[in-house]
């Protein structure tokens, strides 16, 4: 995979999650308090809330004062109202005691530079950096993501995501990425971008488009769901030219 054209980015740091990442409630009072806030404010997944080819937003939202924005915190009195009430000394980044780590960003920004925030813009695979069953969620919802989470974008997304949460993918691969307690995989990107995918056409990728999406739209309905699933299975084994045999030793992986 490495060689592909994609790109692959940890979530974002803040520092100081409790000012930073707000629930619906704080959302709404502050672009009610000031609209201008809005243009700040977007929704976030944690890496907990990753399923496969799903997700459980959990009604969180991240300020996106990045220091790669450039932001004029002035602009946005509401938002920094808020910011200001967790106390200057704790938000600071000065690397003092109480504060944040030292770096050259603002008080009111963000700990990361996040300069490759457009990448969120995109669709984009999301996916926990720990995980027991090796979820994967394909986004077309501009989701932001913390620091437990990464995202993917780039070439032949539908057919990667596909892939990725394929039987195939776990039976073959799930012993590459270390095992921690309990049973839990780190898929940090250094052990991602060695996996060998097999490269496909643009054709091949828009075929695995409808059946992504159609996992994704059934999450109440998982009897068709997983006949989605088992589809992009066979579709796999064709492209990998598995024999009867290895396609019986691989079965259907729902859950490892």
């Amino acid at each position: 995979m490495k060689a592909w054209d994609i790109n692959i980015y940890r979530g974002i740091l803040t520092g100081y999650n409790e000012a930073f990442i707000i629930d619906g409630k704080k959302k709404d009072e502050l672009i009610a308090a000031d609209p201008k806030s809005g243009e700040i404010i977007r929704p976030i997944l944690r890496g907990r809330d990753i399923k496969r080819y799903s997700c459980d937003f959990a009604d969180l939202y991240i300020i996106t004062t990045f220091p790669s924005l450039k932001i004029d915190i002035e602009r946005y009195p509401a938002v920094k109202q808020h910011l200001s009430g967790f106390g200057y000394d704790r938000l600071k980044q000065t690397g003092d005691i109480g504060a944040r780590k030292k770096t050259n960003n603002q008080w009111f920004e963000t700990q990361d530079s996040i300069s490759y925030w457009d990448d969120f813009y995109k669709h984009k695979i999301i996916y926990p950096e720990l995980t027991k069953f090796l979820n994967f969620y394909f986004d077309n919802k501009n989701f932001l993501v913390n620091n437990k989470c990464f995202i993917l974008s780039g070439e032949k997304i539908y057919y990667l995501i596909a892939f990725l949460n394929s039987s195939l993918f776990k039976f073959a691969f799930k012993d590459d990425f270390p095992e921690l307690l309990g049973g839990t995989r780190e898929l940090r990107k250094v052990f991602l971008e060695q996996v060998k995918v097999k490269y496909v056409s643009e054709e091949i990728n828009v075929e695995f488009m409808r059946l992504v999406l159609k996992c994704q739209d059934l999450q109440g309905d998982q009897k068709k769901k997983k006949e989605y699933e088992l589809e992009i299975d066979n579709m796999l084994f064709e492209i990998y030219d598995l024999n009867d045999d290895e396609r019986e030793a691989i079965g259907f992986i729902e859950v490892q």
